[in-house]
């Protein structure tokens, strides 16, 4: 059976929104948390507000993509806040 991947949607400290994508999201949950990862390390802390599993990875970048975008803004204002 395939690992899902997951794309994740997390809120920083000072209200702004990050979406990410990592085959391993529990070690990129954490380099977030520990300030390693360079958007969010001045917006601590950050908790995590959604997480989407897909079985394609494809699909999961795809997403990802989405979400950064001007109608994903409004998808994810609108459904995953």
């Amino acid at each position: 059976m395939k690992l899902p991947y997951p794309v994740y949607l997390l809120k920083c400290a000072n209200g702004k929104h990050v979406m990410g994508y990592s085959v391993n999201v529990r070690n990129r949950l954490k380099a977030h948390r520990r300030g390693e990862v360079s958007f969010t390390k001045d917006k601590l802390p950050v908790a995590l507000l959604h997480l989407s599993l897909f079985a394609n990875k494809q699909k999961a970048y795809d997403f990802e993509r989405y979400l950064k975008s001007g109608s994903g803004c409004a998808f994810r204002n609108k459904r995953l806040l």
